[in-house]
């Protein structure tokens, strides 16, 4: 569905990146591409392959932090806030499309570097219109469906 130009700069892209205060990865920092983050254990074993203070990850379209001293695994509702200052974290922002949370709001997370704060957002958005561009697109109408739940 991409043009030329938006296909060839996202196939550019690494799967995984370190910034000053963050690391990034599509999916995990043990495999940037596949691995999904949606266990205790692979939150753990995703922050010891880490250095930074903030681990960014996806793939899974699930919102959640994972902080390195509680060892909890939680999903992150609207209006979550994360004191970045307190301890290493894992944070996954959800998903702008396809979330799998149980909330078809898109999901997304704003960080404050500055203050040392992450606050975890949603936006509705027209999912009736979005449904339609998937099934006009001719995509499997599970992609449409799963919009209505978020799952």
């Amino acid at each position: 569905m991409l043009e030329d130009e938006p296909r060839r700069y996202l196939e550019s892209l690494s799967p995984g990146t370190a910034l000053e205060h963050a690391e990034l990865y599509h999916a995990s920092p043990r495999d940037p591409v596949w691995e999904y983050v949606l266990s205790p254990e692979i939150a753990f074993l995703s922050l010891e392959a880490t250095a930074k203070p903030l681990v960014l990850v996806g793939h899974s379209h699930v919102a959640l932090r994972f902080g390195a001293e509680q060892l909890a695994l939680a999903l992150c509702e609207e209006g979550t806030q994360i004191d970045l200052a307190r301890e290493r974290w894992l944070l996954n922002p959800g998903s702008v499309g396809q979330p799998r949370d149980g909330d078809p709001r898109a999901a997304w997370l704003m960080l404050d570097l500055d203050t040392q704060r992450a606050v975890y957002h949603r936006a509705d958005y027209p999912i009736e219109k979005t449904q339609a561009e998937i099934r006009a697109a001719g995509l499997p109408e599970a992609l449409a469906v799963r919009l209505e739940s978020g799952v």
